[in-house]
């Protein structure tokens, strides 16, 4: 490429606003609309893919600051651990994309145009989120996408998807305000500070003033990663069209929450400050309670859907909870989950819209027979189900495993136990919709999966959680990336990176 590799973050960023107006123009010809979005999609992918050798070598590409006032600039920049969640998120949206066209056009739906430059948004902010060199960046990036996810959350415009999209900016809005004083009071410690592997904060303020700050933050980023009791909005948004559910769930919007707690705790805190603290205890508490209501809550749910919205808080707190235990290993668990549960995850919730599009199901009781008329659907669904639950050969279980070893190098041992319980309530809360899906009663009619543009994409991702679970470096590095960051965030480790 002839841009300089600094100028490919930028680049990543604008490719698919740029999309967006493109989509917006072409909104009486659904096929050139669809064109941008799978050529915008492709570009992004390479422009982030292409800074993978540079970041695996040690750098950390810049680009120039913005300067808005004195100590206050807007600047992106590629890290390991930012360059991992922008793999993952464009990777994704170029697989999502080709499932929501098949998706939409499948149900016929309405405001598909407005639809597909929504996503592109979305997607331009969380790519902004993953590369944003500072907090207020971050925190640009971070409400662009709140807004730019609302159109999406109340798309079939009924009295439930409004009263949906009134909860989530009512949540989202509010943890916005309290990330902005956290970010505005930091800026007051410790001016013009970019993210800084380890941490900036250690010694720049008295121990109860970092401990209210970290507070703020963890409610500013813990809404949209789903910390419990900040949860509330994420069920209720299960009633947009599936391909959001995806979006909200495996490539966005949860997946930037729980990005800024890893963000919060090793780049701006510093694992070492918040033990000291005591609040690293504090967090990890709280990931392992949200760990365990969540998959409790799950086995309740007998909506699909509403099903997989609790699974996702459960597991989204794997990744706080690594974080919170703050050793290498723990770390690069939870840095390597935001991955491995974006393939699996995604995959669940494209069977979900598959099954829905086909045979208009979305209660679990409904679903007897269907993997014997949906096979390949079905087939999926259950690889990334108990992958989830942590069984081997699937990505879950090697950012699980790193947790434990994680634990254990933290003498934090106790939380395998969370570990050991929380895949058993995985298997409780999926195994009977496998069980009921391939030995449950006879369907009246024979289906059959749906056509390629919605049976491909859950396909591939399916695959992709196996080949990440049998050969976690295949293709993008994503698990170096997470050993990489995670031991330049951690000041000492014991062990290593394999």
């Amino acid at each position: 490429m002839l841009m300089s590799p600094a100028d490919r973050p930028l680049a990543a960023v604008l490719v698919s606003l740029l999309a967006a107006g493109l989509i917006l123009a072409s909104r009486r010809s659904p096929n050139l609309r669809e064109g941008w979005t799978f050529l915008a999609a492709l570009v992004k992918l390479s422009l982030v893919a292409s800074l993978v050798p540079a970041v695996l070598a040690g750098e950390v590409l810049e680009s120039a600051p913005l300067l808005l006032a004195p100590g206050l600039a807007l600047q992106l920049r590629a890290d390991a651990f930012g360059l991992l969640f922008a793999l993952v998120a464009s990777t994704l949206w170029l697989v999502t994309s080709l499932y929501s066209v098949g998706y939409m056009r499948a149900g016929g739906y309405v405001n598909q145009t407005g639809y597909f430059a929504a996503f592109a948004v979305c997607v331009s902010a969380t790519i902004g989120v993953a590369f944003a060199g500072n907090l207020l960046t971050f925190f640009v990036f971070y409400e662009i996408l709140t807004i730019a996810t609302y159109p999406l959350v109340v798309h079939f415009r009924t009295a439930e998807a409004l009263a949906a999209g009134r909860t989530y900016l009512i949540y989202t809005l509010v943890a916005g305000q309290a990330l902005l004083v956290a970010i505005a009071w930091t800026q007051t410690i410790v001016p013009g500070a970019s993210f800084q592997p380890g941490g900036y904060l250690a010694g720049q303020a008295a121990a109860p003033t970092l401990m209210v700050l970290f507070l703020l933050f963890i409610a500013g980023v813990g809404v949209k990663a789903g910390i419990m009791p900040l949860h509330g909005w994420l069920p209720a948004a299960m009633v947009a069209p599936t391909p959001v559910s995806a979006l909200l769930h495996a490539v966005a919007v949860v997946k930037a929450g729980a990005f800024g707690c890893v963000r919060v705790v090793g780049y701006v805190f510093g694992v070492d400050l918040l033990a000291e603290l005591g609040m690293a205890q504090v967090l990890a508490a709280v990931a392992a309670v949200t760990i365990i209501v969540a998959s409790v809550r799950a086995l309740g749910e007998g909506h699909l859907k509403r099903r997989l919205a609790y699974s996702t808080i459960g597991q989204l707190s794997y990744i706080v909870l690594g974080a919170a235990l703050g050793s290498a290993a723990a770390v690069a668990g939870a840095m390597f989950h935001i991955a491995a549960h974006g393939a699996m995850k995604i995959t669940l919730f494209f069977c979900a819209g598959a099954i829905y599009a086909k045979a208009h199901v979305e209660e679990i009781a409904d679903l007897g027979g269907i993997g014997r008329t949906m096979p390949i659907t079905m087939a999926a669904f259950t690889v990334s189900a108990f992958g989830l639950a942590g069984v081997p050969l699937v990505a879950g279980f090697v950012s699980k495993w790193n947790l434990g070893v994680g634990a254990i190098d933290a003498g934090q041992a106790g939380y395998i136990a969370v570990l050991f319980a929380s895949g058993l309530l995985n298997v409780a809360y999926f195994f009977p919709i496998v069980q009921a899906a391939f030995f449950g009663s006879d369907r009246p009619v024979s289906l059959g999966d749906g056509g390629p543009a919605l049976t491909a994409p859950l396909a591939l991702t399916a695959t992709a959680a196996v080949v990440l679970g049998i050969v976690p470096d295949a293709a993008l590095s994503l698990y170096a990336l997470a050993w990489q960051a995670a031991e330049s965030v951690v000041s000492s480790t014991i062990g290593g990176a394999p």
